[in-house]
This record gives C-alpha cells, structure tokens and sequence, in this order.
C-alpha cells in the first residue's frame, strides 16, 4: 500500500518503517476493537507494508460490519473474539493476551483511550511496571536534521520530579533501541536559568545532576532550556550559552503536559512535522492513535512498537 507522495517529505519516519519491516519475523500486535472502517483500513495498511501482524481482539459481528465498510477481508486476519459487546472486554482480552506472551505490542481501535488504558493500569491485571507509563513522541520535521523525541505530550499532566524522572528514562531507554546509544536530552522550561519562581527550572537542575550521578548511563541531560535555544544552536550562542545540546538534541523533556501538547501540534499543524508515537513504561508498548492521525502516523507508529520490544 503508498503511503502517498506527501510522505517523501518525511525520509527519517520512512527509514523507520523500513528497519521494521527488515526485522527477521513480524511481532503479533493486538488491534483493540477494531469496530470501524478506519481501525480496519489501518489494520489493513498494517499488514500490507509489514511492520507487525495485527491481531483483530473484539465482538465479531461489529468487526465484520467495520471490515465490510472498509471493503477489508477479515478472514486474512487472526481474530479473538469477545462474548461481550463493549470495548472493555475486549481491552481486557488483549490485556490477558500480553501476560500470555501472545501478543508483543497494542494498539488502540476504535474504542476510546481511557476504555484501553483502564485495562492497561489496573493493579489486578493490568501492564504496569516499576516505571511510571508515559508517552513519547518521535517526529520528523522540516527544519530539524534528525529525528526529534518530545516527552511527555499526552499522559502525565502536571509531572513532579519524581515522575518526570520515569518520563525521562522511559523516553531515552527508546532512543537506544533506536540504536542512539548516548541520547542527548534537552529539559525544556520557559527560560534557560534556574529561577525558584518557575518550579520546571529547579526540577530541570535536578534531573541534570541525576544524570551526571549515573541515572541514564549514555544519555548526555542539559537544562534548563528555553524551546528556542534547545532547538537551535544560534539562538543559544546569541545568549551566551555554552552547550553540546542547543540545536542537537534527541529529545526535549516538556515541563508539563499543557506545554507539551501544545507544542506537538505546532509541530504538525505550524512546522508541517509528522511523528510516531508511543505509550511506555508498560510491559509492552502501545500505540494510542486520533482520527485525525495520517495514514504515514499510524504505520510509522507500529514501526517503533516494534523497534521499541526490545526495551521490554
């Protein structure tokens, strides 16, 4: 399946799925309630450009009224069925698949996201680990040289250090699956001093000094930053600073999640970015997908779930 001519524009993301797809078998990806034409039409593309097996898990008759609206053969698929009609049966279903090793990564369908990551967080029987979850994403822009990892955008709202130390490792233990063994990490504030009025600035000089005391071996942490001079290298020398990081970092750690999300979408919607996301921290990686998520967004996304297995 083309993944349109637009994708050329995005060659890092390209050359993501295309590792994925060299991988030497295809990891088992569970589709959680696939009940609308757009989860099977991504299913389908899943398949097609091989960077996992999808593993259709919901009630059977919504899954083939959706594969019907979306002109996709079911039958090309493994399907688990649920009893039960209602999304949570069948996060629940895939949830169980993981603990039985049958299933190596997750993706959300076409239920909603708290449906998935209720099953997902449950102290019973859910995917937590000693790690926080989080999520992280990992984008392709125009103006930048490399791929770009933002940390945390979606998950944790107002992350404290102790959180925002989960976030971090999380996100640098998914750039050295990437094979970027020495990550270099950009904590992002409003401003680039430590100012006790702006409680970001004083949890950056924290995370900083965890780093230099061994937590992330490889990864190489500088902030705080203001975005403009993590992003580039002359704005940095214009204020004087002196840094390995301004204008070459691998991932920006966000203060919050109001700062993070919105900078995501100036990156797509602004700076014509795309990216692949991922939540971590769980026993096994999971894919969050919107509706508004380009085909290119969805498979390159898979294609990290699968990079990213061997963090788990």
């Amino acid at each position: 399946m083309d993944l349109g001519a637009p994708s050329a524009q995005y060659p890092r993301l390209l050359a993501l799925i295309e590792r994925a797809q060299a991988s030497a078998s295809l990891p088992p990806l569970g589709l959680v309630y696939p009940c609308d034409a757009l989860a099977m039409q991504a299913a389908d593309a899943i398949a097609r450009q091989r960077v996992a097996r999808p593993v259709l898990i919901g009630p059977r008759k919504d899954m083939e009224r959706a594969a019907e609206l979306a002109g996709v053969d079911m039958s090309a698929f493994e399907c688990v069925c649920t009893h039960a009609p209602e999304p949570a049966a069948a996060a629940a279903l895939a949830v169980q698949g993981v603990h039985e090793g049958r299933l190596t990564a997750l993706m959300k369908g076409a239920l909603h996201t708290d449906e998935l990551m209720s099953a997902v967080v449950s102290r019973d029987h859910g995917l937590r680990t000693e790690a926080r979850i989080s999520h992280a994403f990992l984008f392709d822009l125009p103006r930048y040289h490399k791929l770009l990892a933002l940390a945390d955008c979606v998950v944790n709202i107002s992350p404290d250090l102790k959180t925002k130390r989960d976030v971090l490792g999380n996100a640098v233990a998914l750039l050295q699956a990437l094979e970027i063994a020495e990550p270099k990490v950009a904590i992002v504030s409003a401003v680039e001093s430590v100012n006790p009025a702006i409680p970001a600035t004083l949890d950056a000089q924290e995370l900083v000094a965890l780093s230099r005391a061994g937590l992330w071996p490889g990864a190489h942490v500088e902030g705080p930053f203001g975005f403009d001079n993590a992003f580039s290298s002359k704005a940095a020398a214009i204020k004087g600073m002196n840094s390995q990081i301004a204008g070459d970092a691998d991932l920006m750690l966000m203060p919050d999640l109001n700062a993070g999300n919105m900078l995501y979408k100036s990156f797509v919607y602004v700076g014509g970015g795309e990216c692949a996301g991922l939540v971590l921290g769980a026993k096994v990686p999971i894919v969050l997908t919107s509706r508004a998520d380009s085909l290119l967004a969805r498979i390159a996304s898979v294609a990290l779930a699968t990079l990213a297995r061997r963090t788990h």
